[in-house]
């Protein structure tokens, strides 16, 4: 779960499941760069909608279709972060498979305007 509170209209502001798509990168410890999740389906699908494989939500069912906004990436700060509640002290992590964590990189690429630079595009 992230927390996008603070930020300004159209910017997403409020607490929602995110992917963390970075690795860890020297100097940049307390940074990562997250895609947000959204059960709401887009209006009209661009190649930076991804839709996910399953519901990471550990209580919601696996089959509910989520996607990954993937046009609203952001880098934050670490303390913006936390696992899903799931019982009284007890958070869940979940991890993207690699299939849906290469989907989302994907769509990020596209959703900066890169989309040239994959392989096999035109």
């Amino acid at each position: 779960m992230t927390d996008f509170k603070g930020f300004i209209p159209p910017e997403i502001n409020k607490v929602r499941p995110s992917i963390i798509i970075s690795p860890r990168l020297p100097g940049r410890s307390g940074l990562v760069a997250v895609v947000p999740i959204s059960l709401t389906p887009p209006h009209r699908l661009y190649p930076f909608h991804v839709q996910l494989s399953r519901n990471y939500h550990p209580q919601e069912e696996d089959d509910l279709a989520c996607w990954a906004k993937c046009d609203l990436l952001m880098n934050i700060s670490v303390a913006r972060l936390n696992g899903f509640k799931t019982g009284r002290r007890k958070w869940v992590h979940p991890q993207a498979t690699g299939e849906d964590l290469a989907a989302v990189r994907h769509g990020v690429i596209h959703a900066l305007g890169l989309g040239s630079l994959l392989k096999g595009a035109a």
